[in-house]
């Protein structure tokens, strides 16, 4: 198993932009999307318009997960696929207006997109805490050692 701090995972977090959204909808199905994020203070914020499904489900049941992909490649050597590290956690969500969150959350979630009192009403951020554990694979290891099932796997509380 890999030997990770929480920083260490907090700090992969900061660096990535994508992630993959896990919900469940009002008749228990479970739904995915893809989403882009930022993270501020330990927490992770979404822009979502107000009518979208994500916006729906979250507001029936706040428990989500995310994974995060990491690519990783070998250098000058990029032609070699190498399957993505990953950082998966459970999540509480809120959905809150874009007035109930500080300006500097709005313009690196919108990344320079010009928004108005008109367009805010349009859209909602959603505001995931993670809880529990980050579940890992290939975060903090070497590319030789990801390919051992043994020791590719990390596991460090959120706290």
């Amino acid at each position: 198993m890999a030997n990770l701090t929480t920083g260490q995972v907090w700090q992969e977090l900061e660096k990535q932009i994508f992630a993959v959204l896990g919900m469940v909808t009002a008749k228990n199905q479970a739904r995915t999307a893809g989403i882009v994020y930022i993270v501020r203070n330990r927490k992770l914020y979404i822009g979502s318009e107000n009518r979208t499904w994500k916006n729906r489900h979250i507001s029936h049941n706040p428990h989500v997960s995310l994974t995060i992909p990491v690519a990783r490649r070998i250098p000058l050597m990029g032609w070699i696929k190498i399957p993505a590290a990953t950082i998966t956690f459970a999540g509480a969500a809120r959905i809150l207006a874009p007035e109930a969150v500080a300006d500097d959350i709005i313009r690196a979630i919108f990344r320079g997109l010009e928004t108005s009192p008109e367009t805010s009403e349009a859209f909602s951020i959603i505001e995931v805490t993670p809880v529990g554990d980050f579940i890992t694979y290939g975060i903090g290891v070497s590319l030789l050692t990801m390919r051992d099932p043994q020791k590719a796997p990390g596991r460090v509380a959120v706290a």
